[in-house]
Order: C-alpha cells, then structure tokens, then sequence
C-alpha cells in the first residue's frame, strides 16, 4: 500500500489537474473525455454517452457492488482558474464542489487496478454532468435507462462535500412563484387602484412565519423550511402596481414526496396568492442504518448526520437504489471565490475507503 505522503501528493496532483480543466455546467465535453480517460484499464466501461460514464471491477457473483458517484460540472469561475497548491490545501474553482472527491474515486481505482487487492465488494465509479443545474437537465435518468448495472448497485456514495461526515438522505427542492395582483392607479389616488404590494404584504405574512418543521428519520433529524428568496414589483414611484411576483423556496424532508410537498405548498399559500409551481427535485432515502453504509461509517470513524440539502442521492433512491453522502469536501468553501479543499482529508477519505471496499473494518 502506498504511504500516506505518496497517496497525499498523488491526490493533491489529481485534484490540481481536475480543476485546470474548465468545467462550468453545459460546458463539460473536456473534462468528461479527461475523467474517461482517467479510469483504469482494468475496469469495465458500462456506459459513456459523454455526459454521464459508469465503470466498474469486474462482477463477482454474490458480491455486492459499490458505485462511488460524482459530478464533473463547476458552478461558473470567480477569477480562481488556474488552481494551485498552497500547504495542505488544493485551492481553486471546484476543489471542494466536487474535483477533490473525484480524485479520490479515481485514486481509489487506480489503487484498485495497481495493487489488486482482495474485496469484499465489487467497485464502480460513476461521473455525470449537469449537477449544478435544475434536475431537469441531468444526464442520469438517461444512464439509469440504458445502464442496467445501475440499479445493481447494494450501495451508491455519492462524494459531495460533507466535511467527511456520513450523511444520509437529502430534503427535496421546491422553487415557486407566488404572484399578488391588483389594479394599478396614479399614486396621488391610490383609491382608484388596488395595490399589489399592500396585497403581498398582507399574503406573505403568514408565509413567512410557517415554523421549520424538524422531522426525524433512522435516527436524524431533517428541517423542513420555506423561505421568501425574491420579491419584485412596482414600476414607477407615481404608479400603485398591479403586480408583485415573489420567488418561494421550499426544502422539504425525506417524508414527503414532490405532489404532498406541492400540496403542502398550496394549502400554505390558500387563497392569498396565485401560486405557481416551477421546478421539483425529489428528497432523498435515509439509508445510513444499512449494514454497507454502518460499514461505510466505521471504516473511517465518520460521524452520521442529516443531509439538509439537496443532492443526487435523491435521484438513486428514487430508483430503488440505496445511497449515502460522503465526501472531503468543506462544505464552507463550496461555491466561494476561495474555493479550496484539504488535502489531508482528502487522503482521510481514500484511506478510509480501502478499508471499506477489502473489509478491513473493526
């Protein structure tokens, strides 16, 4: 087995040149040519449509299989392209969301294909785009269609960054729009219109006092919230508007599905507005009390905690495929013009999973 300075130096260099590849999300042709040509040769291709690629060891019957699972896509550049090395640190667009634990699965593989160790479990890596974007725009239903070794899979890690801690499930997403009319009317006789903004003032108030609703699931605890995140109207100091349009956020937790969130919604709003609904993403599956993820958890002493966010979890175990959160990543450093990620975590996750995937856990 490699040393941890060797392992620690070879994933600082993998994450260096995953960030010098620009990947901002609809752009992501180069880094997926890249990342396939990264996997080892001792892997099998399942599926690579350019958007999403699925590889694996392979199969031995009564084995299970152990897909780790990540994003090539960057939200777009804040002036931190080209990254660099800085001490224990990777610093650059996408080091920690989600480059770093990219280069841990692919670590992972190229250990896997140099020293052929003796598993417990079968290993796949897949890689997809578009993750940064509405879940509309995701490659994977269409991988989930044409890959059936997919939904072979007894566990997915799905490597966001986590802070290295195990997170189960994921809470959906709800964006709206709630919408007030009126009738507009010169601001000197506000009696000859109806004021939209006096009418959101009055819809909104109850909208905004609904309570986090704290939910516990397998032992974690999910808050479901809604919040306000935008509010337009008004076009002219000397004109009462007819119209104020009001963007709501919904995060809803892993007990309820996308039509009771949407019906939730609705009979929070009542009658105060005209609520309309954008864009869903399901929540995910709690699945950190399956004896792989427990497993999962020991290999690397990680502690359990809830997902409050939204990941691709969500979209495996609404296949029926179990899955979990686990990454390096610092989760305070996503999407930040400082982007960066540790490289000492990062060898912590890669050591952890080869104890896991040879079953060498206490």
């Amino acid at each position: 087995m490699t040393t941890g300075t060797d392992s620690g130096d070879a994933l600082a260099r993998r994450t260096l040149t995953l960030v010098n590849i620009p990947s901002v999300s609809r752009d992501e042709a180069a880094i997926a040519r890249a990342a396939s040509g990264m996997i080892p040769g001792s892997f099998t291709v399942h599926f690579d449509d350019g958007e999403a690629i699925v590889a694996s060891t392979d199969r031995v019957p009564g084995r299970p299989l152990v897909l780790f699972a990540g994003h090539l896509d960057t939200v777009p550049a804040q002036d931190n392209l080209p990254g660099r090395i800085e001490g224990d640190m990777v610093v650059g667009l996408g080091a920690t969301d989600m480059k770093g634990g990219l280069a841990v699965m692919l670590e992972l593989a190229a250990w896997i294909d140099r020293e052929d160790p003796v598993r417990s479990v079968d290993v796949g890596i897949v890689m997809f785009t578009r993750e940064e974007l509405p879940v509309a725009e995701s490659p994977l239903p269409a991988a989930f269609s044409a890959c059936p070794l997919l939904g072979e899979a007894a566990l997915v890690v799905v490597m966001e960054p986590t802070d290295n801690t195990l997170q189960g499930g994921c809470v959906g997403n709800l964006n709206a729009t709630l919408r007030f009319h009126g009738t507009s009317a010169h601001s000197a006789r506000p009696w000859d219109g109806d004021n939209a903004i006096a009418r959101a003032v009055q819809g909104l108030g109850h909208l905004v006092s609904v309570p986090p609703r704290p939910v516990e699931i397998e032992g974690l605890t999910f808050t479901e919230v809604i919040s306000l995140t935008c509010v337009n109207g008004g076009i002219a100091d000397n004109v009462i508007p007819d119209l104020v349009e009001c963007r709501v956020n919904f995060r809803f937790t892993p007990d309820r599905s996308m039509d009771e969130a949407r019906e939730h919604l609705h009979a929070v709003v009542g009658d105060a507005g005209e609520l309309e609904i954008t864009s869903v993403s399901p929540s995910g599956a709690v699945c950190t009390h399956l004896p792989l993820a427990r497993a999962l958890g020991r290999a690397g002493g990680f502690d359990v905690a809830p997902k409050q966010a939204w990941t691709p979890v969500a979209q495996f175990t609404e296949q029926g495929i179990p899955a979990v959160n686990l990454g390096p990543g610092a989760t305070r450093f996503a999407h930040r013009r400082d982007e960066q990620i540790s490289i000492s975590e990062m060898r912590r996750t890669l050591d952890a999973l080869k104890r896991f995937v040879t079953g060498a856990v206490d």
